[in-house]
């Protein structure tokens, strides 16, 4: 019995014991001050838009130095603070055994740039999220033209747009060759796209973002059967929306386009002025009539004469008057001569 007891007595000592050493080992570390500082930015290329130097200024701010002590060091507030930088999407700081505090900073990648109609200019990340443009630095990535606001809240139409792009934008980037051969793309009215080339001066009609695979897929089959025999110039127009066919205009072919409402009033004006010619070809034709029948029981016209000015007779010409001669003579009956004898 005394036995068991024992054994209980030294589990509770060594317990107190651990506790003791665990508080102490806290209070040690505590003490311990900061021995340095290690800023590591974790870009996945070339494009950096956060330096060491805009997290030095942040944690120098907050008077986080070397031979602070540790447990002055919020860690957390820290973190909110460095991701207030729209740049930087995740920030984490942490102390190693060696009270060295780390910093490690991963940044937003810009995945479009994009022009408003208003003439402003963004870019977009991944999740679709706005960035300013920076001073450090301009990045390489697909530009899309006409987008229609610039505004931060977005209607719902606008939002569709702005997912396209970046759909677009990442099948873009996603291919080496179409990074290098899109020089941009526009944004309709009617929310399709079109791109402009790099090389080649003519418009790619890119339709709706659906089905983006097929579309560059037909366009890269026609760039190596067509252009390569005849080159990137002959072709003003090339449409790849449409399922199955590639439909290219060459140069010089294009009809214009009008817009509906333009056509409307087009039509509208060309079927008034067909009706006042109609009815001034009636009108006219109803005058000369009347013209001739007043003229036939005129006792002038019989004798060669004419209304002429100011109401006074007026001689018909010579040549009318030989010519309705000359008529007349060929109505007349042939004479029958007789035989001689």
């Amino acid at each position: 019995m005394w036995k068991k007891r024992l054994q209980i007595l030294l589990w509770c000592l060594l317990g107190c014991g651990c506790i003791v050493l665990l508080v102490a080992a806290i209070q040690v570390k505590n003490r311990k001050t900061c021995s340095d500082i290690q800023i590591a930015i974790d870009d996945t290329g070339d494009r950096i838009f956060v330096d060491k130097k805009d997290v030095q200024k942040v944690l120098t701010d907050n008077k986080v130095l070397t031979g602070v002590p540790t447990e002055s060091v919020q860690l957390g507030l820290l973190e909110n603070e460095l991701e207030k930088n729209v740049w930087v999407k995740d920030a984490q700081l942490f102390f190693d055994n060696n009270q060295v505090l780390t910093v490690k900073i991963e940044e937003r990648q810009p995945l479009a740039r994009i022009f408003t109609m208003q003439g402003s200019s963004f870019y977009i990340d991944s999740s679709a999220s706005r960035l300013p443009l920076s001073e450090k630095f301009s990045a390489k990535v697909p530009v899309f033209t006409s987008f229609p606001s610039e505004k931060k809240m977005l209607t719902a139409s606008d939002s569709m747009v702005l997912q396209d792009v970046k759909h677009i934008a990442q099948y873009i980037q996603q291919d080496s060759f179409w990074m290098a051969q899109v020089a941009q793309v526009d944004i309709t009215p009617q929310h399709t796209y079109e791109m402009i080339p790099v090389l080649g001066n003519q418009v790619i009609v890119i339709g709706n973002a659906e089905g983006l695979d097929k579309k560059f897929k037909k366009l890269f089959a026609f760039y190596k059967q067509v252009w390569s025999k005849t080159g990137f110039e002959k072709y003003e127009r090339i449409d790849v929306q449409y399922a199955g066919q590639v439909i290219a205009i060459k140069r010089g072919f294009i009809t214009p386009v009008t817009d509906s409402a333009m056509a409307m009033q087009q039509y509208s004006t060309g079927l008034a002025n067909m009706h006042a010619v109609v009815r001034d070809t009636l009108y006219a034709g109803a005058e000369r009539r009347e013209t001739d029948s007043s003229s036939a029981s005129d006792p002038n016209v019989k004798k060669g004469k004419l209304p002429g000015r100011n109401g006074k007779p007026g001689t018909i010409r010579n040549g009318a008057v030989r010519n309705a001669k000359q008529g007349a003579k060929k109505k007349r009956k042939p004479v029958l001569q007789r035989n001689g004898g």
